[in-house]
Parts: C-alpha cells; sequence; structure tokens
C-alpha cells in the first residue's frame, strides 16, 4: 500500500515547501478532470442549437405544410385587406409577396371626413363648430401627389392580412366606385 505512504509524505513535504513551487508541482493521487460537465453542457448546446436550425429551416420552408414564413398573403384576384403595424389598412388586391415584401394593387383606404352639421334657424353657434366624422372609402392615385396605384410594404410592417368577402361593406363600396367610374367613360 504505497498510496497512503506516499500521500502522506507529501502531506509533509507541503508544510516545507513554498506555495508558489507546490502549485507548479503535479498532483498525484487525485485524478485529472478533463473538462468534464463542461464538456458535456457544450455538447449538449451545440446539440440544441442544431435541431433548432433544422427545425426553423423545415418551418419556413414549407416542409410537412407548416409553412409560418409565407403565411401573411397569397397572390389572388380577391379583395384583402392589408393592417399594418402604424395603423393604416388597405384594400387591394395582392400582386406578389416576396420574403421581403408584398405588392398590393388596385388600392383603397379608408379617411375620416369631416362634414359640418346643419345650423339651426337660431344660427346656434355650438351647431356650427360641430361636425360629423364619416368614414370614406378613398381610391389610391387621387391624391395631390398623383401616386400610381401600386404599392410594394415592407412585410416587417405587415401585422395581417384578410381576405375580404364578396358581400362586405368594403368590397361593395369598390364595387359601387368602379361601376361609377365605369359609367363615367
Amino acid at each position: 500500500m504505497a498510496y497512503p505512504k506516499m500521500r502522506h509524505q507529501m502531506s509533509e513535504m507541503a508544510d516545507e515547501m513554498p506555495a508558489d513551487e507546490m502549485e507548479a508541482m503535479p498532483q498525484i493521487g487525485r485524478p485529472r478532470r478533463r473538462g468534464g460537465f463542461g464538456k458535456t453542457l457544450t455538447i449538449i448546446v451545440v446539440v440544441v442549437v442544431i435541431i433548432a436550425a433544422v427545425c426553423c429551416g423545415i418551418f419556413t420552408t414549407g416542409c410537412f405544410g407548416l409553412s409560418m414564413g409565407s403565411g401573411i398573403a397569397t397572390v389572388s384576384n380577391d379583395w384583402q385587406a392589408v393592417f399594418l403595424s402604424n395603423g393604416q389598412v388597405y384594400f387591394g388586391k395582392v400582386q406578389a409577396v416576396s420574403k421581403g415584401a408584398l405588392t398590393l394593387g388596385n388600392i383603397y383606404y379608408l379617411q375620416v371626413v369631416s362634414k359640418p352639421l346643419q345650423t339651426t334657424q337660431q344660427g346656434d353657434t355650438a351647431a356650427n363648430q360641430q361636425a360629423q366624422q364619416e368614414l370614406t372609402l378613398i381610391k389610391l392615385g387621387n391624391e395631390l401627389h398623383g401616386p400610381v396605384d401600386q404599392m410594394t410594404i415592407n412585410r416587417d410592417h405587415v401585422l395581417l392580412t384578410e381576405k375580404l368577402k364578396k358581400d362586405s361593406r368594403v368590397v361593395q363600396a369598390i364595387n359601387s366606385y368602379l361601376k361609377d367610374q365605369a359609367s363615367k367613360k
């Protein structure tokens, strides 16, 4: 049993040696750790990161029918509402969808219009100052700066899109506007 004796001799030597020499001396009798816990933790983290990257790749490319990246809108001849992060809502037909942008055509938007109330016979000043607010559907392109009736929207600013029913009030107002424009020609 040389081990206990060697251990006893080493402890006696430790009392006589300076601390810096003792640190430089190899330790006998104690197995060295070779990064056991740290190495295992690193391997686990790397495996989790690889699995997460593979899962994200599968979901965003549309494997298994779980397309998370392209579900914001679809190219369609149907009327759709596009809700933006600044609170604005545009109605139109989605013409193209890419990873970074959505292209909308035949665009309409809502605008609040204040219409003054009729005054009474006495001419009340309070009634003159009040106005009735009404939502009006506006066709893009009729503004002062004359934009083209097409818009490319950064997808980071699109909160959601909704397909509109054929009997919705917005679609009815758009159809009425289109009929009115066709009769003027």
